[in-house]
C-alpha cells in the first residue's frame, strides 16, 4: 500500500493539553517522506487555547482554567471533557493538496458526519470551522512546518458550554456556540460519532491502509 495512503489513528482518551500539544511538535520535527500520516482522537481537560495570533482581549473573564499560548493559527477557543479533538498530522507533500484543500476536507468530514445524522451544517468564508444555524458547532486552526500539519479539529458533542461565555470563540464577540447533544435525542455516542468522524476523514484524506492505537508517541526526555 503506498505510503500517502497509510494512517495510524490513536485514541489514547483524555489527555492534559500542554504535553499533547508538545508530541505533535516533535512528532512533526522527526517525521520524515517514509512515516504514515497519524490522527489523534482525544479529549482535553478544560483549557483556553489561544493561537499565534490571538489577542488577549478576547478572553473576557478570569475563571480559574488556564490560558495557553500556542502555535496554531487562529484566536482563542475552549476545550473540555465532551469535546472530541482530532489532530490531523498530515504530510500535505504527500497528498498533493494545499493548506485551503486540507481545511476544506477536515470541514467537509465534519458535514458529511451531521449530515448523516440529518443535521444540515456550512462553513462561512474566512471563519474556518462549521456551523449549525449560525452557531459554531466545529472549530479549527492549524499549523504547518515542512509542509506537514498538526493541531486540528474540535467537535463538541456533550460537554458544559458555559466556558465559552468568558471568550469572544474564534475571536467573535456574540459569537454562539452548539454541540450534538442539544441537537439530538437521544444524546450522542461519543464513541459512535468518534469512529463515524474517522471514517469521513479518511475517505476525504484518502486514507486506505489503517492501524489503530490507544497511546501516544513516547519521546526521549532531554
Amino acid at each position: 500500500m503506498p505510503i500517502s495512503s497509510s494512517l495510524l489513528i490513536r485514541q489514547p482518551g483524555i489527555q492534559d493539553y500542554e504535553p499533547t500539544w508538545r508530541a505533535m511538535q516533535t512528532f512533526t520535527q522527526a517525521r520524515d517522506e517514509t512515516t504514515p500520516d497519524e490522527i489523534w482522537l482525544l479529549q482535553h481537560p478544560p483549557v483556553y487555547t489561544l493561537g499565534l495570533n490571538g489577542k488577549r482581549h478576547h478572553v473576557l473573564t478570569n475563571n480559574a482554567i488556564p490560558v495557553i499560548d500556542v502555535d496554531r493559527g487562529g484566536q482563542v477557543t475552549y476545550h473540555g471533557p465532551g469535546q472530541l479533538v482530532a489532530y490531523t498530522l498530515v504530510d500535505l507533500n504527500r497528498k498533493h493538496i494545499g493548506v485551503r484543500d486540507l481545511v476544506e476536507h477536515i470541514e467537509q468530514a465534519v458535514i458529511d458526519l451531521l449530515a448523516e445524522l440529518d443535521i444540515t451544517a456550512e462553513r462561512k468564508a474566512n471563519a474556518p470551522g462549521v456551523y449549525v444555524q449560525g452557531e459554531k458547532i466545529a472549530a479549527l486552526g492549524l499549523r504547518i512546518k515542512k509542509n506537514r500539519s498538526y493541531h486540528g479539529l474540535s467537535l463538541n458533542i456533550d460537554m458544559d458550554l458555559s466556558p465559552y461565555s468568558a471568550i469572544n470563540p474564534c475571536g467573535y464577540a456574540n459569537l454562539s456556540v452548539t454541540q450534538l447533544r442539544a441537537l439530538l435525542s437521544p444524546a450522542p455516542d461519543f464513541k459512535a460519532i468518534s469512529q463515524q468522524l474517522v471514517t469521513h476523514l479518511c475517505r476525504h484524506l484518502q486514507y486506505n491502509d489503517i492501524q489503530h492505537s490507544g497511546e501516544l508517541p513516547v519521546y526521549p526526555k532531554g
